[in-house]
């Protein structure tokens, strides 16, 4: 039975608040949940200073030595090859403070820490030079699990209103990255832009996407000329990371098509048709030293995307998906060399006994570069329900060290997200990024979960809604049963479930007045 809605409003109490670094100019926000037993919880939040504002303060314009190139800035030297050098940024800094006072009150996680990690490619900070809106994040295995939410209008839905509200509400519910996935409408780079100066978390996009717009859909039209001008357009506009598509090479074609599904990635597709169309090799592997190039002058990360991630069960762990990761191995090293910051984008679907398999051989031909998972999706069995058949691979996966999960909505494979898909997706893959953080037993990850312990024993519900990640939605399940005058006393020691005679927790009550256990 589903549970009705109260039409009541529950407000948590939650106080902004920042914390300082060195410089008056590294000031870090948090989210300060107070219970009313007097103790308090801090979590980050990524919604920026207003959630409203179609423009953020540029809150890291300072934190890059840069030079003008024409109307847009270019770095002097990458996130990379400073930390490679030894130098702290404040960057770094940044996203020390922001790991460490994560539910926690003390500093694991030092600056040193974080310059140590992205010197040797392990984490990654993705930050255009051009948003200067965006507040640092880092990806990386010794750090707390990211999430990434897709957003993106389509030839056939959605728009500008639309996809900013789903940027808001991916905020809301703590994306930790955005991707702007837009195709077939009228003025792509405005819709981009707007995102971008919007968003204080790194905005990613697929630019083969844009590139077969501009060759008005017609892959015969789709030159390298037109990608690079795409990438370099992107790039000057703040995006942060570009999913590149080049380890799709001719030869693993003949094996994606012995697959039942083939090639199942939009961007794979778009490959591979230019490629078959002349005979020709990837375009993007061809021409990698460029798109190198053009990443490091506006320190742009690069997300070497799986264009042969396997796209049901059967077609998993083939000779096309380990090809391809092999191939991305090799070009994770250019980029390392080049000084320019990437990471590696993984499958997929996966049955549940080859998910540390993947994770595996992705550290093994990677250099342990950042992984970065679709789920994986461990049956085929859901559509409907696929974010939870990915969330159960992706919590697996992260456990073993993914560093950040893309979410899959209940539309996965059937339409467009809606808000309410985009809300369903965050909920259920914070939910598998933070399991993957207590499997990984990571500084501090546990402290919220010990308060709703304590709150659940105490039978303070409103501490209990506060805590959770969707306080309303908690708070209108529990109130639709209960009766009416015990909903509002706010002080009921039981719920509907049990009743005030069978409930555990007050028997358990007795336990530990005879054992003086409390």
């Amino acid at each position: 039975m589903a549970h009705k809605t109260t039409n009541k409003i529950f407000t948590p109490d939650i106080e902004r608040i920042s914390i300082q670094g060195s410089s008056p100019l590294i000031n870090v926000p948090f989210n300060k949940i107070n219970l009313s037993n007097g103790d308090s919880v801090l979590v980050s939040t990524v919604e920026g200073p207003d959630v409203n504002a179609k423009t953020l303060p540029k809150v890291s314009e300072s934190y890059a030595p840069y030079v003008i190139d024409g109307d847009a800035r270019k770095v002097k030297k990458t996130i990379l090859e400073r930390a490679k050098e030894g130098e702290i940024t404040p960057h770094m800094e940044y996203v020390a403070i922001r790991e460490s006072y994560k539910n926690s009150d003390d500093m694991p996680f030092t600056p040193e820490n974080v310059r140590e990690e992205i010197a040797k490619g392990t984490a990654v900070i993705p930050a255009n030079i051009n948003h200067t809106e965006c507040e640092p994040m880092i990806i990386g295995k010794h750090f707390s699990v990211k999430v990434n939410a897709n957003i993106g209008a389509s030839s056939l839905s959605s728009g500008f209103d639309e996809e900013i509200k789903k940027l808001r509400l991916s905020l809301k519910f703590g994306a930790d990255t955005v991707m702007d996935l837009s195709t077939g409408i009228d003025d792509l780079g405005g819709l981009r832009s707007a995102i971008l100066r919007a968003s204080p978390v790194p905005i990613g996009t697929v630019p083969v996407y844009e590139a077969l717009d501009r060759a008005h859909g017609d892959v015969n039209l789709l030159t390298w000329e037109l990608f690079r001008d795409t990438v370099i357009d992107q790039a000057r506009q703040g995006v942060d990371y570009f999913t590149i598509h080049a380890g799709l090479l001719k030869d693993l074609l003949p094996h994606a098509a012995k697959r039942i599904l083939g090639i199942v990635s939009r961007g794979g597709s778009i490959m591979a048709s230019a490629m078959m169309r002349s005979d020709s090799e990837n375009m993007a592997y061809e021409h990698f030293d460029e798109l190198i190039e053009i990443c490091h002058d506006y320190d742009v990360a690069l997300s070497l995307g799986d264009g042969l991630r396997p796209g049901c069960i059967s077609d998993a762990c083939d000779k096309a998906q380990y090809g391809e990761l092999e191939n991305i191995g090799k070009l994770a090293k250019r980029c390392f060399d080049a000084g320019v910051q990437c990471f590696i984008e993984g499958p997929g679907h996966v049955p549940m006994n080859k998910v540390y398999e993947n994770q595996e051989l992705q550290e093994k031909f990677c250099n342990k570069a950042p992984f970065y998972t679709l789920g994986p999706l461990v049956t085929d069995i859901a559509p409907g329900y696929d974010h939870i058949t990915s969330a159960i691979g992706g919590s697996m996966i992260a456990s073993f060290g993914t560093a950040m999960l893309c979410y899959v909505t209940p539309a996965e494979h059937l339409a467009l997200p809606t808000e309410q898909d985009v809300k369903t997706g965050l909920i259920t893959y914070k939910l598998a990024a933070h399991s993957a953080d207590l499997a990984k037993n990571l500084p501090g990850a546990k402290i919220r979960d010990d308060a709703m312990a304590l709150a659940r024993a105490d039978f303070r519900w409103y501490d209990q809604f506060a805590l959770s990640l969707d306080p309303q939605n908690a708070y209108d399940v529990w109130r639709a049963q209960m009766p009416e005058e015990c909903a509002n006393s706010h002080e009921p020691a039981f719920c509907s479930m049990c009743g005030p005679r069978f409930c555990p927790i007050r028997l358990n009550r007795k336990l530990q007045a005879k054992y003086n256990a409390k």
